[in-house]
């Protein structure tokens, strides 16, 4: 971005064109000046942006505020600090941390503003706890490079960001509790005010996201406070028809509003809290204390639990869930692209049976995963599906360990295939913007490689174009399916159709064929199922309470 059209709009606000610095944009704010990326000058990088006034003091536990504006040149060469969230165990020490959070980072290739180039804005998983705008994996660079001006964000995760008591609903006066999904949304208002001086199109956007992300993304197209606000929608992991038990426990699941408040209100008076004056002047260090927990309470039918801290169904913000949402057709009318991994949600790759089985400690009974006995394989299936759990060790037939393993192993697959084929069957009533289903199958290089397959987030990287941004020994095959992978996703988000030159076609969503596109080690329409195991999972789905 040089002086050229870009920075008219700083010149009319200054008066002095030819002095005006290189990459400098005119936001609603002031002006931010950025600074080529270092592997690729033409593509030009936004920093640690704010897009809402800092949530401290007294704007704690409440929406977040209109930005102040600033005079001058605000720099924005540096990522801002990452939202409080509780520090790892292990790995390397986490980047700086404060509430003043709420920034956002741009790339664009654009020259100069009126560009309309399609827009990303990528949302983070993290199970709404940790997680920031700024990791390495999703830098904006690769999508860059194929005409994208890509956005990424920080929001409020764990307590400061998902707490509900009966005094904060009393205080809004529309429920409780939803405050990250309100940065969310605030940053897409950013986007839509002021995308287009870095050469973006706000009629052209697309959010997407991985696990927790994900679920933001599904929320913000069930949410109206959202709607509007973008076009095309990606969930990573995952999207689930309503009556997936599974549900339960991954990071797209919700809480009712009575029960947030209930546990809020434990939670506040655990760290010696006992009205919101007291909260709002507690040390953000204390706040989070033991946030990292997940919810005991919720009956999942594996050893799995949610996040405790995560969205709520307020009435305001989320007035459904997603069964009420979908069965009002009340949900925003957008395209949708999700998918699963092969190798999550209770499935393992095949190199892992070989190389795990026999091992000293094995998962606790009902969890598919290697070490799965035949003792456990049917325990499991007589409890999850009572009286249908004859009809599923005939469809997963197993005698021995290994084949329960394997059986098990199966089940997984199937189940996550045909539950995302069944919410799209219900999703698609309420729009005319389609659907696109997918089902990642690689395995990204490197030790783990075996044991962990098609991992949770291995297609990350592949799909932003960002293999650069993580140490593995990537080959040749893997650039290339990088390359295949983004591209896909560039059209999506430049046309809203994943198809183009040189690649092999993805047909949208058909409930009358019963498949899925393979991606990753093979670009191809695959079976979700046999016709046998599709309707014993559709049966099975139905007998199950709506979520």
């Amino acid at each position: 971005m040089k002086k050229a059209g870009l920075l008219l709009a700083a010149a009319l606000l200054t008066g002095a064109a030819d002095q005006t610095p290189d990459h400098v944009v005119a936001t609603k704010s002031g002006l931010v000046q950025g600074a080529p990326s270092l592997r690729d000058p033409a593509i030009t990088v936004f920093k640690g942006i704010p897009y809402a006034a800092p949530p401290v003091g007294d704007l704690r536990f409440r929406p977040p505020a209109p930005v102040a504006a600033w005079q001058g040149v605000r720099k924005a060469e540096h990522f801002g600090a990452i939202c409080p969230q509780p520090r790892e165990p292990f790995g390397p020490p986490p980047p700086a941390m404060s509430e003043d959070c709420l920034t956002l980072n741009v790339w664009s290739g654009a020259k100069q503003a009126g560009e309309k180039r399609p827009v990303l804005v990528w949302i983070y998983g993290g199970g709404f706890l940790n997680g920031s705008g700024s990791n390495p994996s999703f830098d904006g660079e690769g999508l860059a490079k194929k005409g994208v001006v890509v956005v990424t964000f920080n929001y409020r995760g764990g307590a400061l960001g998902f707490l509900a008591t009966p005094e904060l609903s009393r205080e809004s006066g529309h429920g409780s509790g939803n405050y990250g999904l309100l940065d969310d949304i605030a940053a897409l208002r950013w986007v839509q005010a002021n995308i287009g001086a870095f050469g973006g199109d706000p009629a052209r956007v697309t959010i997407a996201g991985q696990s927790a992300g994900a679920g933001s993304v599904g929320f913000m197209a069930l949410s109206p406070l959202a709607r509007g606000l973008f076009q095309r929608a990606i969930q990573e992991s995952h999207a689930r028809t309503p009556r997936d038990p599974d549900l339960r426990f991954l990071s797209v699941s919700h809480r009712l509003l009575p029960k947030a408040e209930a546990d809020g209100q434990d939670y506040a008076a655990q760290h010696g809290a006992h009205s919101l004056t007291e909260l709002r002047a507690m040390p953000w260090e204390k706040l989070i204390e033991g946030s990292a927990r997940v919810d005991q309470d919720v009956q999942t039918g594996s050893t799995a639990r949610p996040p405790y801290f995560r969205p709520v169904i307020d009435g305001y913000v989320l007035p459904r869930n997603y069964s009420a949402t979908m069965a009002a057709r009340a949900q925003n009318n957008v395209l949708v692209v999700a998918g699963n991994n092969a190798d999550e949600t209770g499935a393992v790759p095949e190199t892992a049976f070989a190389a795990l089985r026999g091992a000293k400690s094995r998962p606790p009974a009902g969890n598919p995963q290697v070490n799965l006995t035949l003792a456990d394989f049917q325990a499991y299936a007589s409890s999850k599906f009572g009286p249908m759990a004859a009809e599923f060790l005939k469809l997963y037939p197993a005698t021995t360990d290994d084949e329960a393993a394997r059986a098990s192993n199966d089940a997984a697959h199937d189940a996550n295939r045909i539950s995302t084929w069944l919410w799209a069957s219900e999703w698609t009533k309420g729009t005319d913007k389609g659907v696109y289903t997918y089902f990642w199958t690689h395995a990204p290089p490197g030790p783990d490689a075996a044991l962990r397959g098609a991992y949770h987030g291995a297609e990350i990287n592949y799909a932003l174009g960002t293999l650069y941004a993580v140490d593995r020994p990537w080959t040749a095959q893997d650039r290339a399916i990088a390359d295949r992978m983004s591209s896909y996703w560039a059209n999506i988000i430049t046309h809203g159709d994943p198809n183009g030159p040189g690649l092999p076609l993805w047909p949208r969503y058909d409930g009358k064929r019963q498949a899925v596109m393979s991606l990753g080690d093979q670009w191809r329409m695959i079976p979700i199922a046999t016709p046998q195991c599709v309707a014993f999972w559709t049966r099975f789905y139905a007998t199950q309470d709506a979520w």
